[in-house]
């Protein structure tokens, strides 16, 4: 941002007084034609003929006496003299309305209403504005209608970016799931203790959205209160089997079977190895979780002896 002032500064300070307005032009290449704007001797040299790179945003290329001299020169050009003129990129002020359809566009959200707080107040280039989805983020806080940043970009002269900003609030109907009663850690919950509720919010998350229908049966990782709303990361598998559960344990060793019962010391997922306890020897080994107060225990495998 300094250095586009800087530039800007000092290309106003050596045209502003007494110099011809320099010829803008919208490619990557200063071309004949865009001489021929100024200096009309110009008009018979190629108009798509390319003769040097045009300028960044802000600056302005110088072409002296000498330079044209040496281009009319070239093309047999009969010009007695020619006064220095200055090329520079075409700008124009940052258009709200072109930023607000560009994001619209990219982000294609049924019901999406974009409100642009503020943004890039210097001179663009004149190109096509483009933000990209992936650089919106979500609000960081739980009101999910904060306004936030969306870094974007002017495409010009072909390839060339040019960075631009817009502080922007975006709502649009969300759904979202909102405890009915209070909701106890660990507890999986039931039908009926939460409902869907559609209000107007920021539509975009950073984590998966869960449905009603995949919430329920999942165990709050802590307490939530009646009135808050439940997202993915408040919920996970219920365990299978939980720490002081009594569980069933059943020993393999290839065709034979012996069931017993144990006492889990922690708690575990299906799948998980979680140490259970002998309750007649008091001894702790491992054993793999199977199912719901359920576990098994391979002799021969991974896990340890029953001993």
């Amino acid at each position: 941002m300094r250095a586009r002032v800087l530039i800007l500064c000092c290309a106003a300070s050596h045209w502003a007084l007494g110099q011809t307005p320099c010829v803008a032009v919208t490619g990557a290449q200063i071309l004949g034609g865009d001489l021929a704007r100024a200096v009309p001797a110009f008009k018979t040299v190629p108009q798509d003929l390319p003769i040097a790179p045009s300028p960044l945003p802000g600056a302005v290329r110088t072409f002296s006496a000498a330079e044209l001299q040496a281009i009319a020169s070239r093309f047999a050009l009969r010009e007695p003299a020619f006064a220095e003129i200055c090329v520079r990129i075409a700008t124009e002020p940052l258009n709200r309305a072109r930023v607000v359809e560009s994001m619209m566009d990219v982000l294609k959200i049924p019901g999406l209403r974009i409100e642009v707080l503020d943004m890039s107040n210097e001179s663009a280039p004149v190109g096509r504005i483009d933000f990209q989805r992936e650089n919106l983020r979500a609000p960081a806080t739980p009101n999910r209608d904060m306004p936030v940043v969306w870094r974007g970009d002017i495409i010009y002269a072909g390839d060339r970016r040019f960075a631009i900003w817009a502080r922007v609030r975006l709502t649009a109907p969300v759904t979202r799931l909102i405890a009915v009663e209070n909701l106890r850690a660990g507890v999986p919950v039931r039908s009926g203790q939460i409902h869907e509720e559609v209000v107007e919010a920021f539509p975009i998350s950073s984590a998966r959205e869960i449905s009603l229908s995949q919430v329920e049966g999942l165990a709050p990782i802590r307490a939530i209160t009646a009135g808050t709303e439940v997202r993915v990361g408040d919920v996970i598998q219920p365990n299978e089997v939980n720490r002081g559960d009594l569980v069933h344990v059943e020993v393999r060793m290839g065709a034979a079977r012996v069931a017993l019962t144990g006492r889990a010391e922690s708690a575990g997922h299906l799948g998980e190895l979680v140490p259970v306890r002998n309750l007649e020897s008091s001894r702790v080994f491992q054993a793999r979780v199977e199912g719901k107060g359920s576990v098994i225990v391979q002799l021969g495998g991974t896990e340890e002896s029953l001993q």
